[in-house]
């Protein structure tokens, strides 16, 4: 039995991203430890705001929690930045995770832009994705 944001793509890759997140700062300490904390909370709240905004009945309401979530994302891959340039990461470390916090900015955007408030996933692919990423579970294109 799945809830309704489980279902969804975007919040799939964004789960992907927080695992991703935890085992990449798992033995950062000292000087590097409030990037590390600020990163995790960032991924985490990427999660938690697309299934708040998923369970609002308001399309305004989804559309704000969305913009929300794609707003941590961005603050994740920019926290990425900030361990890079401090030295706790090479910029091949973090690559994986720029990919997906890539595909979940570019999913937010498609769920909030140009359908009316309507915040919702696609029938279709996101972007540049065109292999049924984009859809639920169960659906085709």
């Amino acid at each position: 039995m799945q809830l309704d944001h489980e279902k969804l793509a975007v919040y799939r890759v964004s789960l992907e991203f927080a695992a991703l997140a935890f085992r990449l700062v798992a033995n950062l300490e000292g000087a590097h430890r409030h990037a590390r904390d600020q990163l995790l909370r960032a991924s985490q709240s990427i999660c938690l705001n697309i299934a708040e905004g998923n369970g609002k009945r308001s399309p305004r309401d989804r559309s704000r929690f969305f913009e929300i979530a794609r707003g941590s994302a961005t603050e994740s891959a920019a926290a990425l930045d900030v361990l890079v340039v401090c030295g706790a990461f090479s910029a091949v470390d973090v690559t994986d995770g720029k990919r997906l916090l890539h595909r979940v900015v570019s999913m937010l955007t498609k769920m909030t832009s140009d359908n009316r408030g309507l915040a919702r996933e696609s029938h279709g692919a996101y972007g540049e994705w065109d292999d049924n990423e984009g859809h639920n579970e169960g659906e085709r294109g």
